[in-house]
């Protein structure tokens, strides 16, 4: 079974090669990786480049020339790898904040679901120590009161954006209406894995503050993400909680 790994880029030099390194050594059979970069200013796209001429059958690069965002480069890399005749498709971050040694767990399950979220706030979920209080709470609020309250849904992490899908899972989702740009992407694809009654499986996950680099996830971000759920609730309304999440235990 095929399994392509989907990163979107913006200047990720310094952690780009580490981590196509780490998940070409996945003890898996048949691992594929394609990087969308956005036009960073640090050389990625130029080392990914390197990369895909080193490994030319598993690694391919798509160069955007500006920074259009993280909804419309998971979009591009999810037809993409579908065209490409993916089995499974991962999305994760370049920064190691997602280990790529969960992976071989979510491919494990997908004969049972149809997505495994690598989760921070199900049962054995850990956040990195480092994370501020304020950046704590932040999220935990986002996740656990807001982004429920205003979309009914069950996910416990619906800003996760460590994925697994089914190829079958993604061509039900109507990715052309997908509007979500930014962290909120996340969010709004959840929201459709629920109303569309599919199957889910959070898999608690140690989130890890990045290695090297600055986040790009700053607090106006996630003030414009906020409103955005609210939008999102009244493009497509209420759900009919016909979706099966479960969580790993362990």
């Amino acid at each position: 079974m095929k399994t392509q790994i989907v990163l979107p880029t913006y200047n990720e030099a310094q952690n780009i090669e580490p981590m196509t390194q780490h998940l070409l050594a996945l003890p898996l059979d048949d691992v594929h990786i394609l990087i969308i970069d956005d036009a960073s200013q640090d050389g990625t796209g130029q080392i990914a480049d390197r990369l895909q001429q080193q490994q030319p059958e598993r690694i391919a690069v798509i160069h955007r020339p500006g920074k259009f965002g993280l909804g419309t480069a998971y979009v591009t890399g999810f037809r993409w790898a579908l065209e490409h005749g993916a089995d499974y498709i991962v999305q994760m971050d370049c920064d190691f904040s997602h280990s790529p040694d969960y992976i071989p767990h979510f491919v494990s399950r997908m004969n049972e679901y149809d997505v495994v979220v690598g989760s921070r706030y199900v049962p054995g979920g850990k956040l990195d120590p480092r994370w501020s209080g304020w950046r704590y709470l932040l999220s935990k609020w986002a996740n656990s009161v807001w982004v429920r309250f205003i979309l009914g849904t069950q996910v416990r992490d619906a800003t996760a954006g460590f994925k697994c899908w089914n190829r079958h899972a993604l061509e039900r989702l109507p990715l052309n209406g997908v509007r979500s740009n930014g962290y909120v992407f996340q969010v709004e694809m959840a929201y459709l894995c629920e109303k569309l009654g599919m199957r889910i499986l959070e898999w608690p996950i140690y989130f890890e503050d990045r290695r090297i680099g600055k986040s790009k996830m700053t607090v106006p971000i996630k003030l414009e993400a906020a409103w955005r759920v609210i939008q999102i609730r009244l493009r497509y309304g209420a759900l009919k909680h016909n979706a099966q999440v479960d969580y790993q235990r362990v």
